[in-house]
């Protein structure tokens, strides 16, 4: 865990940042600090993981999807949201605006870990494993893993079946969510988001999902001359619409 305070006035809201990479490697860049950087610009402390890889969570691997029997990286999230609770005093934190934004990878993990929090998933270690590690919200930008179909053959599937793996359960208690994607995605495609909204929904929870025609996958905050480009504003916006950040004057 790497925490970066925030650079302009501390509106006590907190982000822990899922880089992607397949589970395979981290992009610690261009899905990790530039990222900080644009969450800290507008007040807000961020917690950048360094969660454990390769195969820490599903993933190809000789072309099958395989799913590890411990979630690694899973546990990672778990056991960050639970030490960013028990340091909130420290960092200036509301333990209750403790949020996660995923990308890709991370995307996937920032799903599994807004649905898997009713207990740890490795033995307790200390005090901060008692602390709550359910996030407050959660951003999922061009998430993967989540469709059931994904690896199923194009010919075949079913694309308007929008069922999500089972490893990802969606209650009633799942966090308000953010869903952001391209429709020119080709590593993971539009309906892995549709599929977590869809479940969203029917749970009764907040969400809110944004599709553009461009911006393919892993762009970051890098696709500047397109529409998608702009996504930092409307997930800003979002944060101010459940609560999580004050009156626009703030900004």
């Amino acid at each position: 865990m790497t925490v970066y305070a925030p650079k302009s006035h501390n509106t006590g809201v907190a982000v822990v940042v899922f880089p992607g990479g397949g589970y395979q490697v981290l992009a610690m860049d261009l899905e990790g600090t530039e990222i900080c950087d644009w969450l800290t610009s507008r007040g807000v402390t961020c917690v950048l993981l360094k969660y454990r890889v390769p195969n820490s969570g599903p993933t190809l691997i000789n072309g099958h999807r395989d799913y590890p029997k411990v979630q690694t990286a899973l546990q990672d999230a778990q056991r960050t949201l639970g030490l960013v609770r028990q340091h909130a005093a420290r960092w200036h934190v509301d333990p209750h605006r403790i949020g996660v934004i995923g990308f890709s990878a991370g995307g996937h993990l920032a799903a599994a870990v807004s649905t898997h929090f009713a207990q740890r998933t490795y033995r307790p270690v200390d005090a901060a494993d008692k602390l709550s590690c359910r996030p407050d919200f959660a951003i999922a930008v061009y998430p993967g893993h989540l469709w059931a179909h994904e690896d199923e053959s194009h010919a075949t599937r079913n694309p308007v079946d929008l069922s999500l793996r089972p490893d990802i359960r969606v209650r009633a208690d799942t966090p308000p969510t953010f869903l952001l994607q391209a429709e020119n995605d080709d590593v993971d495609g539009v309906q892995q988001s549709l599929a977590y909204y869809v479940a969203l929904q029917k749970a009764g929870v907040p969400a809110e999902m944004h599709l553009y025609a461009k911006g393919g996958h892993a762009f970051g905050l890098r696709a500047i001359n397109l529409p998608i480009g702009r996504w930092p504003q409307l997930a800003e916006q979002w944060l101010h619409t459940i609560g999580m950040l004050g009156p626009q004057r703030d900004r």
